[in-house]
Parts: structure tokens; sequence; C-alpha cells
């Protein structure tokens, strides 16, 4: 905020003004077009500072001063194409004064148009019209906005600026556009995409990873699977396959605490690709059970910094569940492992159980919860 009032200037993502506008078509063309700024990135509407002097005068009189809700409805109930701007309201104070920052954030669901008319007084938004913030001003709204501003909103739209792994990330995050079978069929594809799919590159094979311990039915299978690029073979990873194939999942990542390097655990990063994939897996969910209660055999993170401060508590709560403990409890699934021959590995379901406890006090702690419970229907 401060950085950019010091350019004593507006600019292509950012707006200052003394008070909120009284007119709500006003209001609505300075929220598109910021929402279909040219600099890809999030953009500032900042009441309260004056746009020629940059001096604060605070909106805490402001007759006309909205909250994030009253905004929200505003912008909901406009008949947007497809997609509604997504925003947030914070207020700061500066120099004794409060200064409502409105923030429209950069997404790919450009360009944003409403498909009604919207009047208030003399001013107008037309339906179908697209309006973008160009520099310092509106575009848009007495000629028509340049054509090179509105092809890059579309590309934007469609990920055709993008590099095909930027590009896959974006259809990854889709999860529910994707059509799969697996069980009965070797492929997935993106209905909308559908030169983004997936292939099985061989069949499943029979291993065991520690988690298997914690299925209905403790048997584990793999298989290679590649994400294609029409024919092209974009990235390379492996499916999982538990209880007799009633559960399919995408390979997790094994990593030991940097505190503790003999000790092991799995986990799902969700900004990573097998983290997406994921989701497109459990439709959203991110459930990693079948017949039974999830039970984390398989931890969750947002993202690296949820991972590392997961670890940080890891390390100060190791001792809160003694070995005697995590095996009386965990005394069935642990009992699987020297069924199969498979006990006195470097990685074991003892460690798998002990983690998973930390693991889900620290999400009680946290008021973390990253899967929906599933149920399995006979």
């Amino acid at each position: 905020m401060q950085k950019l009032r010091e350019l004593g200037r507006e600019g292509s993502y950012w707006d200052f003004k003394k008070t909120y506008s009284s007119n709500k078509a006003e209001l609505l063309l300075d929220i598109i077009c910021m929402a279909n700024n040219q600099e890809d990135r999030d953009s500032y509407i900042i009441y309260g500072i004056e746009d020629y002097t940059m001096k604060v005068v605070g909106v805490e009189k402001d007759t006309h001063r909205l909250r994030l809700n009253q905004l929200s409805q505003f912008l909901s109930g406009k008949h947007f194409s497809v997609y509604v701007p997504e925003i947030d309201l914070q207020t700061i104070i500066l120099e004794g004064h409060e200064v409502d920052v409105l923030t429209v954030f950069n997404t790919n669901h450009t360009p944003y148009y409403i498909e009604n008319d919207f009047v208030d007084g003399e001013k107008k938004v037309i339906h179908g019209e697209i309006y973008v913030r160009l520099n310092d001003r509106k575009a848009g709204t007495s000629e028509a906005a340049p054509y090179s501003c509105i092809e890059h909103l579309w590309k934007k739209r469609f990920g055709l600026e993008l590099s095909i792994m930027q590009r896959l990330n974006m259809r990854l995050e889709e999860y529910e556009r994707w059509q799969f079978d697996w069980g009965n069929k070797k492929y997935a594809y993106h209905m909308d995409f559908p030169e983004f799919r997936m292939e099985l590159e061989n069949d499943f094979r029979q291993g065991w990873v520690p988690a298997t311990a914690f299925y209905a039915h403790p048997v584990f299978y793999w298989a290679k699977l590649n994400i294609l690029y029409h024919n092209t073979i974009i990235y390379e990873t492996n499916m999982w396959s538990f209880d007799e194939y009633r559960r399919y999942l995408p390979e997790a990542k094994d990593t030991v605490p940097k505190f503790k390097t003999d000790y092991w655990y799995t986990y799902y990063d969700l900004s990573k690709i097998e983290g997406k994939l994921l989701k497109i897996f459990t439709h959203g969910k991110c459930n990693i059970s079948s017949r039974e209660a999830n039970r984390n055999q398989i931890l969750i993170f947002k993202d690296k910094e949820d991972r590392e401060e997961f670890e940080i508590y890891f390390k100060e709560h190791f001792e809160d569940f003694t070995d005697e403990e995590i095996k009386e409890e965990y005394q069935f699934y642990i009992q699987e492992e020297d069924r199969n021959e498979l006990g006195g590995g470097v990685y074991s379901v003892f460690q798998v159980a002990k983690t998973a406890k930390i693991y889900e006090q620290w999400c009680d702690e946290t008021h973390r919860k990253y899967y929906e419970e599933w149920k399995w229907e006979i």
C-alpha cells in the first residue's frame, strides 16, 4: 500500500478513490476493469485516499461505504457470464484514518462481462461488452477496448500463453472435469480438453507399502501411469490400488522428517501433481480410505509450508505417545505386516501408525481437515 502511494499516481492494477461511489454502475465498472487488468495479477481499489494529492482522508464517515458481504451480494446478482469476480475487502489504519482496500483477485476466468445491461442514472454497463483496465484508466466505456487486450484475456482463459506443464496444472485443478473409470478402463481424459489424458502403461503388479495394512483387504498393487498431451508423455508417475482394487490412488511421496532421519512417512502435497491427481481420483474429497475409517495412513498437506509446519509439531510432540501405546492401539495393523512377512523393514507400519497419531492430533489442534468422509456403498 505504501509503495503504491509513494508512486504518486494510479496504475494498471491499482486505483485510489477518495470515497465510495454512490453510483452502482460506476462501482461495477471499476471492479470489472480490475478483474480484466492486463498485468495478470491481483488488483486493488483503495478507498479513502485522494487520487491526485495522495492525501489520506479515510472512509470512516463515508455514507456510501460498503462491507464485504454487501459487495459480494451486489456482484452475485449481476448475471456475469459463467464466473463472478473474486474479491476481498480489508480495512487498514493509515495516518489515523480507516482506509478500505478492495482486492480483486487474479484468475484464469477472464474476460469478465455481464449478460444483462445494468443501469444506474446516466451510467450504463452494457451486456457483452468487455471493459479492461489499461494503464490508469478504464477502456471500453467510450470506445471499444483494444483488440490485443481482449485477445490476451481469452488466451488467459484457455491457457494458450502458458507452457504445456502450466496448462496441465490448470487442467488438473479442474478435478470435476476428468472422466475416468479405473478398474474397467486404462485411461482418463479431460472432458473439455481431451488432448490432456492419462494412460496406464502396463498391468498392475503386486507390491507392498506400509499404508496397505490399514485397508480392509491388505493387498497392494501398482502400475505405471503416464500423463499425455496428445500423444506425447509429459509426466510419469504410478497408480496405487488398495483393498483388492476398491480404492485407486496416485503414488504418494515417502520422506523423512528433518530432525529424525531414521523415521519415514508418506504424504500428498495438494499443490503438486500427485496431490491434484488425488483430488481427481477421489472426486475432490481427498479421502484415501475404502471400506474402513480413514486412519491417516497417508498424510495430506496443503503445500510445502504446511508440511514443514507439521514437521515442527512432529518434533515437539514425538514423545506424546509411547511406543507401547501405539503398538496397543494399532496392534491389528502392525500384525498385518508380520503376517505378510514384511516386518523389520526400514519403513514399517509402526512408523505409519505413530506418525498418523501425531498428525491426527495436529489436525485437531489446528482445526485442519483435508478430506471428506466417504462411505462404502454395497
